[in-house]
């Protein structure tokens, strides 16, 4: 080989060996995939994405932008939930976000590694979703509702505004017996603390609707409290319908109810629990860990009345009551 042969040839091979960490110092870093386990649909829980896609922006992540989203939805069949979990977990995402007790569950139960965060309506530490709010352990953190707790409260103001109703139901979804039996227990405890007939109805299906207001008009029933739960939330506007239909007075926890025609909304801000654990999602996708990331807790309680049906059902709330609701929608 001739020496400018030689020397062409090594300086190639020297600029190519040195280009090659360049080149793969200039690949752009994988983009981040979270899955999204939600209990509803993609229409009936917009406002839940838009809320968690609110806190990772707050967290500096954009979807499409230097993060993925992918979504796997139930439709209300909360045993889709475990193999949509599986999925994700198959598919690698960098974590999951599980928006409702079930989901955790399904996702808690598909995954001792990969990063979760949860919105609950439920005790996480009760529901073994965390060993301890403060220092959760494991691969879980996120935020969790006042639920159990608020659901007598609604009987009680059901009660304050129509006092002489003597017969009420409240309506659980018995496909999530970890938030319907203590929402039962406690509703049927403080019904025979104000002498009230409380009949517990159940709901898993929107086919089980119809039955359920039909059985009020069987009941005799005078109002009805609607048991926190995701399904229940994702039909919202339905069910204000029926009840507006029906004439029957009712209270949900969310203002998405009584915004949609329900006479009272009562309990956490469901867009503000979305909104933290997206933002927990985008502190976790920085390199926090969810074990040392505490359990937030919604701790707001929010009352909202609306008054357009009211009028509708021939019901007058009292000046204190009024003056207690953070809004009251004419």
């Amino acid at each position: 080989m001739r020496r400018r042969e030689f020397i062409s040839l090594f300086g190639g091979a020297a600029a190519s060996s040195m280009l090659r960490p360049l080149a793969a110092r200039a690949q752009p870093a994988a983009v981040p995939v979270i899955g999204f386990l939600g209990p509803g649909s993609a229409e009936s829980d917009a406002y839940r994405v838009k809320a968690f896609r609110q806190g990772l922006r707050e967290s500096g992540f954009v979807e499409g932008q230097n993060v993925t989203i992918e979504f796997r939805w139930a439709e209300g069949r909360y045993d889709r939930l475990p193999a949509m979990a599986v999925d994700l977990v198959q598919r690698q995402v960098a974590m999951i976000a599980a928006t409702s007790s079930p989901a955790a569950l399904a996702a808690k139960a598909a995954t001792t590694t990969i990063p979760i965060v949860f919105e609950a309506a439920t005790d996480p530490v009760i529901l073994g979703l965390v060993a301890s709010l403060n220092r959760p352990g494991g691969n879980l953190t996120g935020v969790t509702q006042l639920a159990e707790e608020i659901a007598p409260k609604r009987l009680e103001l059901l009660h304050e505004l129509l006092p002489a109703v003597r017969v009420v139901a409240l309506l659980v979804n018995p496909s999530d017996p970890v938030l319907a039996e203590p929402q039962a227990r406690q509703a049927l405890s403080v019904a025979g603390t104000l002498g009230l007939e409380l009949h517990v109805l159940n709901a898993s299906t929107e086919r089980d609707f119809d039955a359920v207001f039909a059985k009020l008009v069987e009941l005799r029933a005078g109002a009805l409290v609607i048991g926190g739960d995701a399904f229940f939330t994702s039909h919202s506007d339905q069910l204000a319908a029926l009840a507006l239909h029906h004439s029957m007075p009712a209270v949900y926890q969310w203002r998405e109810f009584a915004a949609a025609g329900g006479l009272m909304s009562y309990g956490s801000n469901i867009t503000d629990t979305h909104r933290l654990a997206g933002a927990l999602a985008g502190r976790i996708l920085k390199g926090d860990k969810p074990v040392d990331l505490p359990v937030q807790q919604a701790t707001k309680i929010e009352l909202y009345i609306n008054l357009k049906t009211a009028k509708a059902l021939g019901i007058t709330f009292p000046l204190p009551l009024l003056g207690r609701a953070d809004e009251v929608i004419e």
